[in-house]
């Protein structure tokens, strides 16, 4: 049977600074503009979760898009949502929250909770017109 892909839609609202604390304010400012505001900016994300993969003989489901639900929002929306990613998150502690890291974080607290048969997607829209996916392919 051929792999289908299934998606959940999600949001959560998170402030973050992008910052390099080895560089001068100077310098962050240069390389990260008004992302690098020492007083932290916010997005209202959307998240989307892409699965593919076989569906079940049985259910007719690739994953049962309530369970997806459930995964997002506790590995994802219950960690980020409302939270100043730099301060309140160990993921972005040691990492600077660019979009890109945040969907590969996404990725990996998801992956371990999604079977290993199935694939595994994330985009992630910082903006209306700024979004990231990984992985790329």
């Amino acid at each position: 049977m051929p792999d289908v892909a299934v998606s959940r839609v999600e949001h959560f609202n998170a402030a973050h600074r992008l910052y390099v604390p080895e560089w001068s304010d100077e310098t962050n400012a240069n390389i990260f503009g008004k992302c690098s505001n020492p007083n932290f900016h916010g997005h209202n994300y959307m998240l989307i979760v892409k699965v593919t993969g076989e569906p079940d003989e049985t259910t007719g489901f690739v994953i049962d898009l309530k369970l997806l639900s459930d995964i997002i929002k506790q590995e994802v929306l219950m960690r980020f949502d409302h939270k100043n990613l730099n301060l309140d998150t160990s993921e972005f502690k040691q990492i600077n929250p660019t979009a890109e890291n945040i969907a590969i974080a996404i990725y990996n607290l998801l992956r371990s909770k999604i079977a290993p048969a199935l694939q595994l997607k994330i985009t992630l829209y910082e903006t209306e017109r700024n979004f990231v996916e990984y992985p790329a392919s």
